[in-house]
């Protein structure tokens, strides 16, 4: 008569998450919390900017504010000769209009006066008691932020299911927006079983080992976005692990069992999965390796995952399916695997110039183009905070490279 481990239905990864996804009727939950302790929460619902960003028209340098058309033509040899009728305060609405031939002395980050247009750096300018003379012509618009222009009001800024970087407290804050709708954690129950697991703490006789599992798994979860909840070890006894199996159960949104690596434990625990709740075991074996004894189950529409109870086989079917249920659970983006690690390599999208002797940190937005990612330069002036809101990541052009040519490859810090 043929064994269990000889009964396994197997199916390849992805059919074996479609028959689960099947059975599966995801029911998030979703909490308002600080905008401050959103960090790596996942949004559930859109956002939309609730006002101009920048609210005023500001200089991004120190210099002053004057009406461009009074700088053209402005040179060295024959400067540009204005008037300096006041300073724009700090902090505070800026209300004196500058006339033609004029000049107000202006900070960086404050509002620009009435009718100026643009902002001459001081280092284009020389004191001439209460006159200035300006040896650069400014264009329109130069080193000035304009009203709206880092972000217009009810543009959206993310979409349900964005996990918030720090970039993206910062532009959250900067808006005001202190309260946000997140996706709530998922409960995960992790259960290991085995007579020969012993908690980390004790030192294992012969023929025992420490609980591995357990906490490499939660680890796993929490990194994840999810809420690891430990129920222990459970001896191989049919009992207690329907006991353990009906607690988390009632108690979680996901369920992992981590079983031992005997054929008899994991007939028991296809036996207690099933008991459960309908439909029960979907999938009982996954043609990877290692991990090919794995169960994929949904009982009375909680997921339940039996695992391996080798610690490496554990978190490699742990990768593929318990963390892609958290992630569904969460409502998350999909991102490249490799962001998450810290690097992705990219395709550059432009040509992307540098001057030697400085090192130009660039942001950059990940596009996939026929199966193949695109790093995409988000380009804007310092100042403006959604430059980094908008990316994924930072292209780093080195000290004494002239730049980088598109389509080159490049890699991503995310």
């Amino acid at each position: 008569m043929p064994s269990s481990a000889e009964l396994f239905t197997v199916l390849p990864p992805n059919e074996a998450w479609a028959v689960f996804a099947r059975n599966w009727q995801v029911k998030p939950r979703a909490e308002s919390i600080p905008t401050q302790t959103g960090l790596g929460r996942t949004l559930a619902e859109d956002i939309a900017s609730p006002e101009d960003l920048p609210s005023f028209a500001r200089s991004v340098v120190d210099g002053y504010a004057v009406i461009a058309s009074d700088t053209y033509g402005a040179s060295p040899g024959l400067p540009a000769l204005l008037s300096v009728a006041g300073e724009s305060p700090m902090g505070r609405e800026a209300t004196q209009p500058i006339a033609p031939g004029q000049a107000i002395l202006t900070h960086t980050g404050s509002m620009i006066a009435p009718v100026a247009d643009a902002v001459v750096m001081v280092e284009h300018t020389s004191s001439a008691g209460d006159q200035i003379e300006v040896m650069k012509p400014a264009a329109e618009g130069e080193n000035v932020l304009n009203v709206g222009e880092d972000v217009r009001r009810g543009q959206k800024l993310y979409s349900r299911g964005h996990v918030l970087r720090p970039q993206d407290m910062g532009g959250l804050m900067a808006l005001g927006i202190t309260e946000i709708l997140v996706a709530a954690r998922p409960r995960v129950g992790i259960i290991s079983t085995g007579d020969e697991v012993v908690p980390p703490s004790a030192k294992p006789a012969i023929g025992q080992v420490r609980d591995v599992n357990s906490y490499a798994l939660a680890a796993m979860i929490t990194e994840t976005g999810g809420e690891p909840i430990l129920y222990g070890i459970v001896p191989d006894q049919r009992n207690l692990l329907e006991t353990a199996a009906q607690k988390a159960k009632a108690e979680c949104d996901l369920v992992v069992l981590s079983a031992g690596s005997s054929v008899s434990a994991r007939d028991m625990s296809v036996e207690v999965i099933n008991g459960l709740g309908a439909p029960g075991v979907l999938v009982h074996g996954v043609s990877v390796k290692p991990g090919k004894p794995s169960i994929l189950a949904v009982c009375d529409g909680v997921p339940v995952f039996g695992l391996p109870g080798n610690p490496v086989s554990a978190m490699v079917i742990a990768r593929l399916f318990v963390l892609r249920a958290v992630q569904t659970f969460l409502g998350m983006e999909s991102r490249p695997a490799q962001a998450q690690a810290g690097v992705i390599r990219a395709r550059l999208a432009r040509n992307l110039a540098s001057s030697t002797g400085r090192e130009d940190y660039v942001a950059v937005r990940l596009e996939q183009r026929d199966g193949e990612w695109w790093a995409v330069p988000v380009l804007g002036k310092s100042n403006l905070v959604f430059t980094l809101v908008h990316a994924d990541g930072t292209l780093t052009i080195p000290l004494n490279s002239n730049g980088v040519k598109q389509g080159e490859f490049v890699e991503i810090s995310c």
